[in-house]
């Protein structure tokens, strides 16, 4: 493989947050891994990026966070995995601006990873697919390939079967409750539905779904339970993924940023678009021209 790119930095990569508009578990597999089925989409709400190319192999992060380890984070274990899959000599300096809020159900280290195996890909010179690229985000994760590929995405299995589907683009309010919901106690919970019938595209574009995690996390979370709560009072309020964020779907921004103004002064939240296609890819093409 040759390398012709000159060491260079690359900035603003959006890794943009995501919403589960349901999300069933239907199964469990004999590794103990559940199945699944749900829904993807993106918001225009993200983490930012930049990279600057090292000559000398080396992995580093700066971040405006400090509560986890350079070498744990997402994104120095992407880049690593593909520093390995493909041989490549160089290294690279990564500057993460998070402000998707940590254990919140939006996504944020999984689409972190993604952002790094696309940016890096393009940085290097790799030249690897996207399928290829999703590949090596599966083994960091099982969301990782849904922000890999870009698009709102139905998905089966443990999420990692995705069909790309078209979804209306509503504004969403997304309440931060401030908690951090874990999500291997959510799935390790016996209380947690792992039974729900499977349904098709067909029935959840019809008719919707729920979220199996949801009454766990209520009974775990009061602080989520409280958010679902007051929400409800103004649109059919869900929990996305294991939490502990919670949203509301609203036909026009002015209607959710209504609501916003209204949110007690203990919680955070933000208004957001829903995106079928991420502004990772836009981001991407522009690196190409």
């Amino acid at each position: 493989m040759t390398l012709s790119n000159k060491p260079r930095e690359s900035r603003d990569w959006p890794a943009p947050a995501k919403l589960n508009l349901f999300l069933h578990v239907v199964g469990r597999r004999s590794d103990g891994y559940h199945l699944l089925q749900t829904v993807f989409q993106f918001l225009d709400y993200s983490d930012q990026l930049s990279f600057s190319v090292r000559t000398d192999g080396r992995m580093l992060r700066h971040s405006n966070y400090s509560d986890i380890n350079p070498e744990d984070d997402l994104v120095i274990r992407a880049a690593r995995a593909l520093q390995a899959e493909t041989g490549c000599a160089l290294g690279v300096e990564i500057t993460v601006t998070k402000q998707l809020p940590m254990g919140g159900g939006l996504g944020g280290g999984s689409s972190n990873a993604a952002t790094t195996l696309v940016a890096l890909n393009q940085v290097w010179s790799l030249g690897l697919s996207t399928d290829r690229l999703a590949g090596i985000g599966l083994s960091l994760g099982a969301d990782v390939p849904v922000f890999v590929r870009g698009h709102a995405a139905w998905a089966e299995g443990v999420g990692d079967l995705l069909t790309e589907i078209e979804l209306e683009e509503c504004w969403y309010l997304v309440i931060n409750p401030g908690c951090i919901v874990p999500t291997a106690g959510i799935f390790s919970s016996p209380d947690l539905t792992r039974n729900t019938p499977a349904i098709t595209i067909r029935d959840f574009l019809k008719s919707g779904g729920h979220n199996d995690c949801e009454p766990v996390v209520r009974r775990l979370y009061p602080e989520v339970a409280a958010v679902l709560d007051w929400l409800e009072q103004y649109a059919g309020a869900r929990l996305t993924g294991t939490g502990a964020c919670v949203f509301a779907g609203f036909s026009n921004k002015e209607q959710a940023e209504k609501i916003h103004a209204s949110l007690p002064s203990n919680w955070q939240g933000f208004v957001a678009s829903g995106l079928n296609c991420s502004p990772l890819l836009a981001r991407l093409e522009q690196e190409k021209n």
